[in-house]
């Protein structure tokens, strides 16, 4: 049976995020600190600090979310590109994902000695936005309560976004969810254009009633 990319890479994220919740010295070293970035040139946190997690909420909320978006965006490119290219742009895709929407994070926190981040928020919002482009009509539901159609839900989502990513004050890092989400709208119009059309057609004919 074949195993999809988007479950091996939940796998590779929960073994490292289990084992990072009781060895503090292994979190300290994959968390996200922009100070230690700058000053000791640790690039790799870039990557690493998305394969580790607060807790197991943390954990389930991004891993649960990534497998459900990831899929769709997994299948969409095997189906574009092929199987064999398609996964490696799918990897690269979430990899880079979780770099980029840490950049300005970096930018903004470079100096500060104390601040520290870590997730895969950045890639799974990235997953999420992607597979809104492609399925802008598809519901989503906040909770299993509210649900509503994929743009509709994403529009207010930047919106808060970058609201809160202004004010601040709650100890998340709204910047890498609303630049992740931005560059999953920009990956996949890039990679296939056409599916800025679709997009544009589903939402013409969208009808709420």
């Amino acid at each position: 049976m074949d195993v999809s990319l988007t479950v091996i890479l939940i796998l590779l994220t929960c073994v490292s995020s289990f084992y990072g919740f009781n060895q503090s010295q292994f979190l300290d070293r994959w968390m996200f600190t922009p100070y230690e970035i700058h000053h000791r040139g640790q690039w790799d946190r870039f990557v690493l600090s998305g394969f580790i997690h607060k807790d197991y909420v943390h954990l389930l909320f991004n891993m649960f979310t990534f497998y459900f978006f990831g899929r769709v965006v997994e299948q969409f490119l095997a189906f574009k590109f092929g199987s064999a290219v398609g996964g490696v742009l799918f990897v690269l895709f979430y990899l880079s994902a979780i770099v980029i929407s840490d950049i300005p994070t970096y930018l903004k926190h470079k100096e500060n000695l104390y601040y520290r981040a870590l997730g895969a928020s950045g890639g799974t919002a990235a997953m999420v936005f992607s597979s809104i482009i492609i399925l802008p009509l598809a519901d989503i539901c906040l909770f299993g309560i509210l649900c509503l159609p994929g743009f509709i839900l994403g529009v207010l989502f930047l919106i808060y976004s970058y609201t809160k990513g202004k004010t601040g004050g709650d100890n998340i890092n709204h910047d890498a969810h609303l630049y992740g989400a931005i560059l999953g709208i920009v990956f996949i119009l890039v990679l296939s254009p056409s599916s800025g059309l679709d997009f544009i057609d589903q939402i013409l004919s969208y009808r709420p009633f």
